[in-house]
């Protein structure tokens, strides 16, 4: 479980009754498919045929260009998610990534989530004597993908949220 027994407010829209503006929600979206899609060759090795979690990704940016709506793209997590099991570890977590970064859509706290099973899926990617050090690598090039706007509140969460995330966000 990446989403915390209680909701954190910053994490919830203004419309109800949260501080994240729709401007920031959508960049916390953003920067989860990012993330996401930068992992996302270790399952399309694995399963070049499969296209749901880069469906996923791509219905990320269409719901924050108003193409499709919030239950479109919550229904989007469940596939991309399904498209995970039976893989191996590198390729189950990068489907789960992607699942995490349409699921943003619809509860902006799933954005952790992305970034979390991205750095996951690199870890399962290499011998265990690079995990740290690749990990750490991933875990920094995510950081400097942060838009300025929601910088702090990722980073902020990723201290909080850290220990639910199998503290990957450790460096």
């Amino acid at each position: 479980m990446i989403l915390p027994k209680e909701r954190d407010s910053r994490f919830i829209t203004i419309r109800r009754g949260g501080t994240l503006t729709d401007s920031d929600h959508q960049q916390l979206a953003l920067w989860a498919a990012t993330c996401a899609e930068h992992v996302l060759h270790l399952f399309e090795e694995v399963n070049p045929d499969d296209k749901r979690p880069r469906q996923a990704i791509e219905m990320t940016r269409a719901w924050v260009n108003g193409e499709i709506t919030m239950k479109e793209a919550h229904k989007a997590a469940f596939v991309a998610n399904a498209a995970a099991k039976g893989m191996p570890d590198a390729a189950r977590f990068a489907a789960l990534a992607a699942g995490q970064a349409v699921a943003v859509d619809h509860v902006a706290a799933h954005e952790l989530g992305a970034a979390a099973y991205a750095i996951r899926a690199i870890q399962a990617s290499v011998d265990k004597t690079e995990q740290e050090s690749t990990s750490q690598q991933e875990c920094q090039w995510q950081r400097d993908q942060l838009p300025d706007a929601v910088r702090e509140l990722v980073l902020d969460d990723q201290q909080l949220r850290n220990h639910l995330c199998w503290f990957v966000f450790t460096s």
